[in-house]
């Protein structure tokens, strides 16, 4: 950690109606200020009219030089010109902050989803507030929806700009959806989240500031998706556009000149192809031309951005175009730098939080770390909550191998249900996570809406190895060579591929759920991987058994289908059935015809987010999804249970979190913009 630089002015609590300027409220003091329209922020025009003063706007003192290491980036304007004329007001949970420092993070590896440091700079439309339950503004100033959500308008600020002081306007949007989502060229389909039962979307721009999403069937969780994922609505068409040739007809040369194949192959190093923000910029990416580009990172609103990007890790500044402000208008972030450093290692991450070089950690932390890291908090001088999980690990078998063989085994409802019952998952719980969890079978809905039976929670969980080896019987896998192992029924060798990767799984609950079925007779060979290496080989269908920890609330699958489509999950989950992806995504040309269930899953989810909420058809849709998805397990659940988090106690403004899930973009909700380091 690196020493903050600069202190924030103190502001004197006066009567309302008497400031000249603001004053320095905060949610633990309010100081007679009446709440906003939404929690913990306002309008800037609102929090005025609720305080009777005027905000008069500072910035960080070192803008100037941040700025400077940000190459390509003009010379700053003042800071008037920066702001949006409408910046969003941040009321800090304690107290204002100061300005600098550097915030200090691990990661596992580069492109491994590393949602810890991207949650705390991520932005989008709108939100999620710290209490999960409501959207608010952040990007968009405002929304509406028509009467039959059909048509989602959003205000954007008037006066925002990107990080290299360019105009964010409408048009940034449309370019989004036109000409990178829809753009055969980077995504061969476009994704869930701009269609509608299969349909795409369309965008309207009125003016510069109001985005219109025409959709073509009901989707109200549209905003939730906006609230929830990776996926920004919004890339610079100043900056993409120029290598686009819909947009320039000279796009190829440039792009050539620069030292691209062609203006796509500039776009997808400088966006990526797989909608993930943290993919890795031309900095590490293309280093041989990296040093040439007159921008090595594309502009971003995001509330740091890119100066480094290596394998050994990242290093970003302070977007001196932000726009929010806290109650005093001091220009937010108020950490000025981010430091990132990739230790794939869990032991050596556990190390580095013990020493105290760590200023907040979640991904990758499991519950069996627990006793050291509590052990280590006066050493390293942080504090660790436990807080619940949204998701559960789950075991998932290839049921569209490459190999027939295992590819029949592993696509027979006996197997997988053997595979579920042989799990002793009272045991797991206790030994793998302290008697904290709860057993559990995974339904695809967490928490389980209440239309959801309760009977799917428990279905083949409970554990019976006596059954579990009269199903592997049933099926003709028999120990042919007397090794106490099960061969294939058509005689081949059967060991389990069991690669998994700490961010996701556990390393103690992959390794006993293999002795559970190795005590049934079938072996298994476990193998930690990084998270990289796990996420190719499972796309590349090159697994046996796929495990990570899967689950998502109603509001966000309301406006994702990707849990209930082949295959089950984007690139960085846990993924089954890519051969029936395949299949779908081709319309039957290509791949394996999935099973009629799988049909049927495709269908409902489309008709569930379309539905009416209050409806019996709404309920009669879920409860079938969570039916045909658990009766055919082709997740097996294990047992839900809290993880640890940890922050240094030098991080201010840091509150407790409703949950360690990643499904809320862990940090995402908390506001990471008004933590500061008081060291």
């Amino acid at each position: 950690m690196k020493k903050s630089l600069f202190t924030a002015v103190a502001m004197v609590a006066l009567p309302i109606g008497a400031y000249a300027s603001c004053p320095a409220i905060t949610v633990s003091d309010m100081m007679g200020v009446a709440p906003g329209a939404y929690p913990q922020q306002y309008e800037k025009a609102e929090f005025e009219a609720a305080a009777g003063c005027t905000m008069s706007m500072s910035g960080n003192p070192d803008s100037a030089a941040l700025n400077a290491k940000i190459k390509g980036n003009p010379a700053l304007p003042s800071l008037a010109e920066r702001i949006p004329e409408e910046p969003l007001v941040v009321v800090p949970y304690d107290s204002i902050g100061q300005y600098g420092g550097t915030l200090d993070v691990l990661s596992n590896a580069t492109e491994a989803g590393t949602s810890d440091f991207l949650s705390v700079r991520h932005v989008n439309f709108v939100r999620f507030s710290d209490d999960l339950q409501t959207i608010v503004p952040n990007i968009a100033k405002s929304w509406e929806w028509n009467s039959d959500f059909t048509k989602l308008t959003f205000h954007l600020r008037k006066g925002h700009k990107w990080s290299d002081g360019a105009p964010f306007t409408s048009a940034d949007v449309k370019f989004y959806h036109d000409n990178i989502m829809l753009d055969s060229n980077i995504f061969e389909k476009p994704k869930d989240y701009i269609t509608v039962g299969g349909e795409t979307m369309t965008v309207d721009t009125p003016d510069a500031t109001t985005v219109v999403f025409n959709l073509p069937a009901p989707k109200p969780g549209l905003l939730a998706h906006f609230a929830t994922h990776f996926a920004q609505g919004f890339q610079p068409k100043h900056f993409l556009g120029q290598f686009h040739p819909d947009i320039n007809a000279d796009a190829d040369a440039y792009a050539k000149s620069l030292g691209f194949e062609n203006g796509y192959d500039a776009i997808k190093a400088y966006y990526g192809n797989s909608d993930w923000t943290d993919t890795p910029s031309p900095l590490l990416s293309r280093p041989e031309i990296a040093g040439n580009l007159p921008m090595p990172v594309i502009p971003t609103l995001e509330s740091h951005m890119y100066i480094a990007d290596t394998t050994e890790g990242r290093h970003l500044v302070a977007n001196p175009y932000f726009h929010q402000v806290d109650p005093t208008g001091q220009q937010l972030p108020y950490i000025s730098e981010q430091d990132e450093v990739y230790k794939n290692d869990n032991e050596v991450r556990l190390l580095s939080i013990v020493n105290g070089d760590v200023d907040y950690k979640a991904q990758s932390l499991q519950l069996a770390s627990a006793p050291a890291l509590l052990d280590g908090q006066a050493q390293g001088n942080y504090t660790v909550d436990l807080r619940p999980e949204i998701t559960l690990g789950v075991f998932s078998f290839n049921v569209t191998h490459e190999d027939e063989a295992k590819r029949n085994v592993f696509g027979d409802i006996r197997f997988r249900e053997a595979m579920s019952i042989a799990i002793n998952r009272a045991e797991l719980n206790d030994v793998g996570f302290f008697g904290e969890g709860t057993p559990q079978q995974y339904i695809g809905f967490s928490p389980k809406p209440a239309f959801v039976s309760d009977k799917w929670m428990s279905h083949a969980t409970e554990f019976d190895a006596a059954r579990a080896n009269s199903l592997l019987d049933e099926i003709g896998m028999k120990d042919t060579d007397g090794d106490g192992f099960r061969e294939l029924p058509n005689g081949d060798k059967l060991v389990l591929n069991m690669s998994f990767a700490t961010q996701g799984i556990a390393g103690q609950t992959v390794e006993l759920v293999g002795q559970y079925w190795a005590d049934v007779g079938v072996q298994s060979v476990v193998k930690e991987v990084t998270p990289d290496e796990y996420r190719s080989a499972q796309s590349a269908n090159k697994l046996d058994v796929m495990m990570w920890r899967k689950s998502q609330p109603l509001a966000i699958v309301l406006g994702n289908n990707e849990l209930w489509v082949p295959p089950f999950e984007n690139y960085f989950g846990v993924r089954t059935g890519m051969l029936w992806a395949e299949w779908v995504d081709s319309n039957g040309a290509n791949g394996v015809e999935p099973p009629a269930y799988v049909k049927e899953l495709i269908s409902d989810i489309n008709a569930f987010q379309s539905a009416d909420q209050s409806s019996d058809e709404f309920k009669v849709l879920g409860e079938r999804m969570v039916k045909n998805m658990v009766e055919n397990l082709l997740f097996i659940g294990t047992v839900n249970a809290p993880a640890p988090m940890i922050h240094h106690n030098n991080l201010k403004n840091f509150t407790s979190f409703k949950t360690h899930s990643y499904e809320y973009y862990r940090t995402y909700p908390y506001r990471a913009t008004q933590w500061w380091l008081d060291e």
